[in-house]
């Protein structure tokens, strides 16, 4: 028989440990109704021993209901007269069919416990307070804190106030952090006395509540602090928070080193904003070359499968190595007395993989515009940016790995040779190391000129290399047919644009943000291909850090994609100089 609806007045009367054991998520949490508990007003307290009797004949008369909610747990003892209701500053939480609970109201003044959606518990909800810097560094940080609270004094929108003006990415990040707050705001039913529900607007991942200040709150600082800057304003704020909200954990959450260390200094708890990093660690970017184990052979040669297709010989071969394997990587073989095996995955099937030997671009025969590799990621990079089918290719390294000039030579090949593409297409952060030098003359192709220097360099390079012995006229009618071919294009006009048969080479695109790096990739039309290079050791961007740049976020979720692959560069090929100042300086 269905099971009776629970009686509204019943949780009232649980044990506020019974209370949070029926709460957790339970395989019944379909059958029964969310129950909402209220804090019962001071003028109903004299009441309660009337309640309690007539609780204890309802409680008796749905022991079916009770045993469900128990369980495994032993029976519920005998009602205890009820409790007295919490102050009224203090809003209790509403518990949801998945599990977690949220604040409906004010900030409480004592831990809530709640959930994250995605995660087990961790304990009581924080109160995370929000600097200006990562607001304007990432305008949807303010969903990125789970279950967790959301604070903003009234400075820091002050401060975004004074952003919002200009074409930076600064100022766009401020206008964008402006529409969200006013989203927030406009939803129907919303009350920023009480807390605005971050998850209002359809971002589920977001399961806490947005405050802002309101009222002055009451702090005070040492002397040595000026009270009338912006940063010891919103310390002030944080210290009030912390006093107002105790026990509770109250956090401020800056992109400043210097605030963070002044915050700690005042004993406050400071962090650093860390969801905009892709990876904690550098060292764990993915690198797109997989060395197979010294008995792969040994353990896996009978069970191998191989054939001929045209120029390539195919393996397809299964065991624990192919949970490991990505489409597109390169793995490769080298052992004593062993033939060494250099192939791409091309197929993944459930517990088998499809192998694909590589063509040697390092033999004079295969070389690309007059350019041979000469090791082994250079091989495979090549392999990858002349392979048709591989629209996005992402190159990384240090300095004199040859990615540019790798680059350059496949599209100057597949542009004037193939007809694969129309032309080619380069742009890069314009991003100086040293101090600007101010607006330079010309038109934007003469303004990019000084960007270019890289694309100068190695073009010359290859004019000579293609040139032969033709003379000044005939390297002088090469290089005018390549520039022909070559446009530069700078990146603050590329909204909007979309490239058809195009090969697009971004250079220094370690100093992209994820949005920025979105927005070029997303420029691609029907037959374009996009290559990506970098050194992320050399990032100029303010707050960008290997962990966060753009380049690295591309890597990252384009790994395992039929159509893009990746490569790390290891070996320095520019010169014997430039290969022993990488690795000492």
């Amino acid at each position: 028989m269905p099971l009776p609806p629970a009686p509204s007045r019943r949780a009232a009367l649980l044990a506020p440990e019974d209370y949070e054991a029926s709460a957790r998520p339970r395989h019944t949490e379909n059958l029964l109704p969310d129950v909402a508990i209220k804090a019962e007003p001071a003028s109903r307290v004299g009441r309660k021993s009337e309640r309690s009797q007539a609780a204890a004949v309802e409680l008796a008369a749905a022991p079916a209901l009770i045993q469900v909610e128990t369980k495994s747990r032993t029976p519920a003892p005998a009602p205890e007269p009820a409790v007295a209701p919490a102050p009224a500053a203090r809003r209790t939480s509403r518990t949801r069919s998945n599990g977690s609970s949220k604040t409906a109201a004010t900030v409480p003044t004592a831990p809530v416990a709640s959930r994250s959606k995605k995660s087990a518990p961790q304990g009581p909800s924080k109160l995370f307070v929000l600097d200006t810097n990562v607001l304007l560094h990432d305008p949807t940080s303010l969903f990125r804190f789970e279950e967790h609270d959301i604070f903003l004094p009234m400075i820091v929108l002050e401060e975004l106030d004074g952003h919002k003006k200009g074409m930076t990415e600064v100022a766009r990040n401020g206008r964008q952090t402006s529409r969200t707050l006013d989203a927030l705001a406009g939803v129907h039913g919303a009350d920023i006395a009480h807390g605005l529900k971050l998850d209002s607007t359809g971002q589920r991942a977001a399961g806490g509540h947005l405050f802002f200040q309101t009222v002055p709150l009451d702090y005070s600082l040492p002397t040595s602090l000026p009270q009338g800057k912006a940063d010891n304003q919103i310390l002030g704020v944080v210290e009030a928070l912390r006093k107002l909200h105790a026990p509770r954990e109250v956090v401020l959450v800056s992109k400043d080193i210097n605030m963070r260390v002044k915050a700690r200094a005042l004993g406050l708890n400071a962090e650093d904003y860390q969801n905009d990093k892709t990876l904690e660690d550098g060292d764990l970017l993915y690198s797109g070359v997989l060395a197979l184990p010294t008995d792969f052979w040994v353990k896996s040669g009978k069970n191998v499968e191989s054939w001929q297709s045209g120029a390539h010989t195919y393996y397809r071969i299964g065991g624990p190595i192919v949970p490991q394997l990505l489409i597109n990587q390169f793995v490769y073989f080298e052992a004593p007395g062993e033939p060494s095996l250099f192939a791409r995955v091309s197929e993944i099937r459930e517990k088998t993989a499809v192998l694909q030997t590589l063509k040697d671009y390092g033999s004079a025969k295969h070389a690309v515009w007059g350019v041979t590799t000469r090791n082994r990621e250079q091989n495979y990079a090549m392999n990858l940016l002349m392979d048709p089918e591989v629209d996005f290719v992402t190159l990384t390294g240090t300095a004199g790995t040859g990615k540019t000039l790798l680059a350059l030579a496949a599209g100057l090949t597949q542009v004037l040779d193939d007809r694969r593409y129309t032309e080619i297409i380069m742009t890069r952060a314009t991003v100086s190391v040293g101090e600007d030098i101010g607006f330079l003359p010309g038109t934007e192709e003469e303004k990019m000129g000084p960007w270019m220097g890289a694309l100068d360099d190695n073009l010359e390079f290859l004019a000579k290399g293609d040139g032969g012995n033709a003379g000044e006229w005939g390297r002088a009618a090469t290089n005018e047919l390549i520039r022909s071919r070559i446009k530069i294009k700078s990146m603050n006009f590329m909204r909007g644009r979309t490239f058809l048969n195009k090969y697009v080479i971004i250079d220094e695109a370690q100093n992209l943000t994820p949005k920025q790096m979105k927005t070029l990739i997303t420029r691609a039309g029907p037959g374009t291909k996009i290559i990506c290079m970098g050194n992320l050791a050399q990032i100029d961007t303010p707050y960008l850090t290997e962990g966060s740049s753009g380049l690295t976020y591309a890597v990252d979720r384009f790994k395992g994609w039929p159509h893009s692959g990746h490569i790390t560069l290891a070996r320095g090929e520019r010169s014997r100089l430039a290969d022993f100042a990488s690795e000492v300086l």
